[in-house]
C-alpha cells in the first residue's frame, strides 16, 4: 500500500498577506497587523482575513469579526487586502518553486506541493526546502515554512509544525508514530462534525483512532472511512498533480479560515475576475466558456459553467456571467466557503 521512495515538500508562506505588506511597508514591522474588512472603529461587519503575529499576540485570528478584532487591539494596522499585489507575489513565488522540481502542486495563492524524490533521500530534500526557502527571502523578501515527508499529509502536518519560519522533516519510516499524538482534528479529512462523532465514543488522538478497524471506520463515515484507516497510519498515496500547459485561464484564493462573509467573498471574487480579464487582455486570447469553482467546509467542491455559442474577447461578458454564477452558489448553498476561483476556456476567435 505504501508507495515507496516518494518525498514531497510543503512549501506555505509564513502570514502572507499580512507579510507582504509588511514588506511593502516597513514601518509596519515589529506592530500589530490585520488585513480584511474595514473595522469602522468597531462598528464594521466583514472579518479578519488574516493577522500577523503580533496581532495575533492580542488574540486576533482569521475569520474573527473585524469588529472584535479592532475592540482586542483598536490601535492596530488595519488593511484592506490587495490581491492584485498578492497574486503577482505569489506568481513570483511559484516561479522560484518550478526552478527546483517540474512536479510542483499550486493549492493556492501561497502554498504548493513539490515532489522531490529524485533526491533519493531526506538530507537532500531538506537543502532543497533550504535553498528554496533562501532563495523566495532574497528575492522578495518574505519568509516561509516547509514540511518535508513520505506523503503530501505529512508534510503538510510536518510544515504546520514548523510554523512560523521553519522546516520539519519526518521520513518513511517516523511517519506512523509521528501522527499518532496528534488531536484527532490535525488530521485531513476530520472536520468539526467529524470530530464530535468521534469524541463521543471517548476518541481524541489518531492513537485512539487506529483502535477502529477498516470496517468500523467505513460503516461510520463510508468511503472516506476507509481513507482514515491508511490516514491515521501515516499513509497518504495522493499524488502531487502537476499543473500541464494551460489551455485555460484561472485564477483562485483559498481562505485561512472557511467564511461566509459576504463583503469579503465579493471583493476577492471581483478580483479573481479582473485578474483572469487582465491575463486574456495581455495575452490577445479569446474565451468560449466560463467557469466558477466552490469549495465549501469539508472539502465539498462544485463547479458551474457557461458556455457561449461563439467565441468571444468582451472582459463585461466574463465579468457579468462569472458573477452571476457565483451568486447562484451563495444562493444555493449556506455552507461556509474554503476555496473560490474563476477560469475560462480559451478557444481563439476566427477573423474574417
Amino acid at each position: 500500500m505504501v508507495m515507496a521512495n516518494r518525498i514531497i515538500i510543503l512549501l506555505d508562506m509564513d502570514y502572507f498577506f499580512a507579510q507582504v505588506e509588511e514588506r511593502e511597508s516597513p514601518q509596519f514591522k515589529g506592530k500589530p497587523v490585520v488585513v480584511g474588512a474595514d473595522p469602522k472603529e468597531g462598528k464594521g461587519r466583514g472579518v479578519v482575513s488574516t493577522a500577523n503575529y503580533v496581532a495575533r499576540k492580542y488574540g486576533i485570528h482569521s475569520a474573527m469579526p473585524i469588529s472584535k478584532a479592532w475592540q482586542l487591539c483598536p490601535t492596530a494596522i488595519f488593511l484592506p487586502p490587495n490581491f492584485e499585489l498578492y497574486s503577482r507575489t505569489s506568481e513570483n513565488i511559484m516561479n522560484i518553486i518550478r526552478g527546483f522540481s517540474d512536479k510542483v502542486e499550486q493549492t493556492s495563492l501561497d502554498e504548493a506541493y513539490i515532489d522531490v524524490s529524485f533526491c533519493k533521500t531526506y538530507k537532500a530534500a531538506e537543502k532543497i526546502a533550504k535553498d528554496m526557502r533562501k532563495e523566495i527571502l532574497e528575492k522578495e523578501r518574505l519568509t516561509c515554512s516547509c514540511g518535508v515527508g513520505p506523503s503530501k499529509m505529512i508534510a503538510k502536518i510536518a510544515c504546520e509544525m514548523a510554523k512560523p519560519d521553519g522546516i520539519g522533516v519526518v521520513t518513511e519510516k517516523e511517519a506512523e508514530k509521528f501522527v499518532e499524538p496528534l488531536d484527532i482534528e490535525k488530521m485531513p479529512g476530520i472536520g468539526q462534525k467529524t470530530a464530535a462523532i468521534l469524541r463521543s465514543s471517548n476518541f481524541q488522538t489518531v492513537a485512539d483512532i487506529k483502535k477502529l478497524s477498516e470496517h468500523d471506520l467505513e460503516d461510520l463515515f463510508g468511503v472516506r472511512g476507509k481513507e482514515m484507516y491508511f490516514n491515521v497510519r501515516g499513509i497518504d498515496n495522493s499524488q502531487v498533480e502537476t499543473e500541464r500547459e494551460a489551455k485555460s485561464i484561472g485564477k483562485e484564493v483559498t481562505f485561512e479560515t472557511d467564511t461566509r462573509d459576504p463583503e469579503l467573498l465579493v471583493l476577492t471574487f471581483e478580483q479573481l475576475c479582473r485578474q483572469v480579464a487582465q491575463e486574456l487582455k495581455e495575452e490577445g486570447q479569446a474565451f468560449k466558456t466560463v467557469t466558477v469553482v466552490c469549495r465549501f467546509s469539508g472539502f465539498e467542491t462544485h463547479t458551474k459553467s457557461k458556455t457561449f455559442k461563439e467565441a468571444s474577447y468582451d472582459q463585461g461578458l466574463l465579468r457579468a456571467e462569472a458573477t452571476k454564477l457565483f451568486l447562484r452558489f451563495l444562493v444555493e448553498k449556506q455552507k461556509p466557503l474554503r476555496l473560490i476561483g474563476v477560469r475560462v476556456q480559451l478557444a481563439p476567435l476566427t477573423k474574417a
